[in-house]
């Protein structure tokens, strides 16, 4: 039987966008444009929730 791959929550803060690339303005001196490449703080760019290392699951 295939395994399937772990279901991972969605980062939710970028919702699973987590890089960016954001323009400057500016532009190069060939004309492409400068950009800035930003990952969510959060997931640290994996666009998957990070669980909590201080936490533990308790109960039934």
């Amino acid at each position: 039987m295939p395994q399937r791959p772990q279901n991972t929550p969605v980062c939710r803060d970028c919702d699973g966008f987590a890089t960016a690339a954001i323009t400057t303005g500016t532009r190069h001196t060939d004309g492409t444009r400068a950009t800035l490449t930003v990952t969510c703080p959060t997931c640290k760019g994996t666009g998957h929730q990070v669980p909590a290392a201080g936490l533990a699951h308790a109960g039934r």
